[in-house]
């Protein structure tokens, strides 16, 4: 036991200088930081001069059309953050009260939190470990013993519930085998709503993550490959989902010059432009950010694989922004012993999160095996990440 803690500690010395090596420095290495080597202060100041610094200027507008310019989808709606985009989403596709939806345990809290927002119910299917995202054979394994079809919605037997929307989301930035996933909630009579919150740049079979489903959900948090410092973003096909995107976003006010007139409870959700103009110049940068990113996962993967430790890799037919890179452990034993040996290094690394089924909030909901995520939470670990350009 002794020489096999000596040999992870040795092994984790040799990480830290590899990192260090590659962001060539002997301070503190972020998990994640921005890159702000554009027109941001440009633009900024550009806001602030026009004193349009609130949900109304012409940023917002330009960094909703650079959104869907780059992701192919017809409509972009700017929101706050990625989890109101999330509920907006569930909103739109019909989710309600006392209704339940399908997602994965192994998730960032904002998905679960979004279908809380909506006081709806998740119900956790399990992960393929290759890719990290919701695994197509436990979805329809689900659906198919524990679910029934009733006037073309899509019943839980056990409940009597409404299956109202499958959320997958793209973990970390590698894309899930969404494809197989659009084809079962079709088949089951079930709106999909992507959670791609973290893969802007990610693509399956040339095909932007978030544009599978009915609608999907963005996220610019300060620590994504760009950012607004905070902000979401709403994509969608459907121009009908657009429009009532922007409206209920918007506190459902109906035009008018001057008189407040509110057709439905709606929410303060929009973008300010303020941070669309951070957004914008972070737009401008995106391919390089995403050429660094991938030229940092290379060169991870490269090392990793002659200290035989696993990288997580796009899956076939998939293309990764490689927001976080990750590594698969042996176990929780070397897992713990890498994270404290690299931050106490001054090397910011972190496990996966906590499994969704596991927090007291959502204890209760019913679920499927979920072996994969539970094995993925005992061994993953995200390394810094952050792109290297100047």
């Amino acid at each position: 036991m002794e020489k096999c803690k000596n040999e992870h500690s040795q092994s984790n010395q040799d990480i830290i200088e590899f990192i260090r090596g590659l962001y060539k420095t002997e301070g503190f290495i972020p998990l994640h930081e921005p890159r702000l080597a554009g027109n941001e202060k440009k633009y900024l100041l550009e806001c602030i001069d026009s004193t349009f610094v609130s949900s109304v200027g012409k940023f917002v507008d330009q960094f909703e059309s650079m959104i869907f310019d780059f992701t192919g989808a017809r409509h972009a709606i700017a929101t706050v953050n990625g989890t109101a985009a999330l509920h907006v989403a569930l909103k739109l596709v019909g989710v309600d009260a006392g209704d339940e939806v399908i997602t994965q345990p192994l998730s960032f809290i904002a998905t679960c939190n979004a279908i809380s927002y909506c006081n709806a119910k998740p119900i956790f299917v399990d992960v393929d470990v290759d890719s990290m995202g919701m695994s197509p054979k436990s979805l329809r394994n689900f659906l198919s013993a524990n679910t029934r079809q009733n006037l073309g919605v899509c019943v839980n037997i056990a409940t009597g519930k409404k299956i109202a929307a499958v959320v997958p989301m793209h973990t970390f930035g590698l894309p899930c085998r969404i494809e197989e996933i659009e084809e079962i909630c079709k088949e089951f009579n079930i709106p999909l709503v992507e959670d791609a919150a973290e893969s802007l740049g990610s693509y399956v079979n040339g095909r932007h993550t978030g544009t599978f489903g009915r609608i999907g959900a963005l996220s610019f948090n300060g620590n994504k490959t760009i950012t607004t410092g905070g902000g979401g973003m709403i994509i969608t096909n459907d121009p009908s989902l657009a429009r009532r995107a922007k409206h209920i976003t918007t506190t459902a006010k109906l035009p008018h010059p001057y008189e407040f007139i509110h057709d439905e409870v709606g929410y303060n959700y929009r973008l300010p432009n303020i941070n669309a103009a951070l957004g914008c110049a972070q737009m401008e940068s995106l391919l390089s950010i995403l050429r660094g990113k991938r030229e940092l996962a290379s060169e991870y993967e490269n090392y990793f694989l002659e200290k035989n430790i696993n990288f997580a890799e796009e899956i076939d037919g998939s293309h990764s922004n490689y927001w976080l890179n990750a590594i698969i452990l042996e176990g929780r034993m070397q897992r713990d012993s890498f994270l404290k040996d690299l931050n106490d290094a001054g090397v910011m690394c972190r496990p996966i999160w906590r499994l969704m089924n596991n927090l007291k909030m959502f204890s209760n909901c019913q679920k499927a095996d979920l072996s994969n995520a539970e094995w993925l939470e005992d061994r993953v670990v995200n390394i810094p990440s952050s792109s290297r350009i100047p």
